[in-house]
């Protein structure tokens, strides 16, 4: 997830009421206001008697020359580098881009932030707003939590649906209400996952839960922010969960509950670029997955023919980490 860090120096309280109510990750402040952060708020401060320590955990480069670039590649790698960018040369930055993760840029409004977000379809980690306007703040800081990479959707023609048992399955419960066409990506195996729809959609026999997805079982992957991916099994409230909809594009969740129960339980085969993919759901006329026109269609009522959207990844996963490597999943 893109970070969002304000700047409140000097000191001005409604700045950071802003920060703190806008989701913001971090403050920059002055030495001896981390204290009054606090007293508004929970919030990671950036300062020299704060959580993190301008100069060994922050580190600051202005970029004015080539010189500055070159430098910049060689610092230490297990810091985060800001970077205070000459005229908003974009070269430097897609050059360092390319070679070193951690890189944050400040931006005083939300154009600058934009482009920053955007170099090279991979962007910046973060941004520090440099901007004394609360709205502005605001603004800016819903943009950087708001744009994550789209993934590539692709339609799947389902091949085979089979009843497999009872099982152990998991509803993952967010803190956010997702609408129609929003799910997330479940599969049985870390490089081929199916749009999972949420309860979203009014249903004759319960009320519709636009917060829940009712995802696998517990043995199944979940792509995660950050192009990682865990077990369904180790999700734990206040995680980090990756939303999204029949176009491909994503926004971060998080976690407020997962419930395992047992249930019986549907084996869902298909095929996608003469690859066969799998997924376990929950055999109930409530569990959706997504057609190509972005609708989500019932697992009760799917039959082989079906097309649903699904996303691949290729190589392999290390402790949820994406790994290049030559791994078989069945």
């Amino acid at each position: 997830m893109k970070q969002a860090w304000v700047r409140i120096s000097p000191w001005d309280k409604e700045l950071a009421v802003a920060a703190i109510e806008s989701g913001a990750d971090a403050v920059w402040v002055d030495k001896g206001c981390s204290t009054r952060v606090r007293e508004l708020g929970r919030m990671t401060t950036v300062a020299e008697d704060g959580d993190l320590t301008p100069g060994k955990d922050v580190l600051v480069l202005d970029i004015n020359c080539k010189d500055d670039e070159l430098r910049a590649a060689t610092l230490p790698r297990n810091a985060t580098l800001l970077l205070r960018m000459k005229d908003w040369t974009i070269i430097p930055l897609e050059n360092l881009l390319a070679q070193r993760e951690r890189l944050m840029t400040e931006a005083k409004t939300v154009e600058e932030a934009r482009t920053m977000l955007g170099i090279l379809e991979k962007g910046v980690d973060g941004i520090l707003v440099n901007n004394r306007d609360p709205t502005e703040v605001r603004k800016i800081v819903a943009l950087v939590h708001g744009l994550s990479p789209a993934v590539e959707l692709l339609p799947a023609s389902i091949t085979r649906i089979a009843p497999t048992g009872m099982g152990d399955r998991v509803c993952v419960d967010t803190c956010n209400a997702m609408i129609i066409g929003e799910g997330m990506l479940v599969g049985n195996t870390s490089s081929a996952f199916f749009l999972v729809h949420s309860e979203s959609m009014e249903n004759p026999y319960v009320a519709a839960r636009p917060f829940r997805v009712n995802a696998s079982a517990v043995h199944a992957y979940i792509l995660r922010p950050g192009n990682t991916t865990s077990y369904l099994s180790d999700l734990r409230v206040g995680d980090e969960m990756l939303i999204v909809n029949a176009q491909g594009q994503t926004r971060t969740g998080h976690i407020g509950r997962c419930k395992v129960e047992t249930r019986p339980m549907l084996l869902i085969l298909a095929e996608v670029n003469k690859r066969e993919i799998s997924i376990v759901l929950q055999n109930a006329e409530t569990i959706n997955l997504v057609r190509t026109d972005g609708q989500p269609v019932s697992v009760s009522c799917l039959k082989p023919g079906d097309q649903v959207l699904v996303h691949l990844e290729a190589g392999g996963r290390h402790f949820g980490m994406k790994i290049s490597e030559t791994l078989t999943e069945k």
